[in-house]
């Protein structure tokens, strides 16, 4: 694992850091999101166990952490994946957000 902080144990096996900071994720942007829009994003986010408050934060769930940036005036949306559990990929997390996204806008 490239970049990831690792250990050795008492019988010299490397042990992956259970995090991974993800300082490469490229933040998602979603154009034309309407306050009502953003607020039943914020609702499903909530549902689903996502302590997801305010037009700006961070929260972490299952030891995913996201950030998010809304801009009522320019009717934006800005997700960033920030940390990941070792076995899970940011690529996996940008790619469930932007399908929740999706999904949540079109219904």
């Amino acid at each position: 694992m490239a970049g990831a902080a690792t250990a050795l144990n008492s019988h010299s096996c490397i042990i992956p850091d259970k995090e991974n900071d993800v300082t490469a994720s490229t933040p998602q942007v979603f154009s034309g999101i309407t306050p009502a829009q953003y607020a039943k994003l914020t609702e499903k986010a909530k549902a689903a166990g996502v302590a997801m408050s305010g037009n700006s934060g961070r929260a972490t769930r299952m030891g995913v952490e996201v950030e998010w940036d809304y801009s009522e005036a320019r009717q934006e949306l800005v997700l960033t994946c920030i940390k990941t559990p070792f076995f899970v990929n940011a690529q996996e997390i940008s790619a469930r957000l932007h399908s929740l996204v999706s999904e949540t806008l079109s219904a």
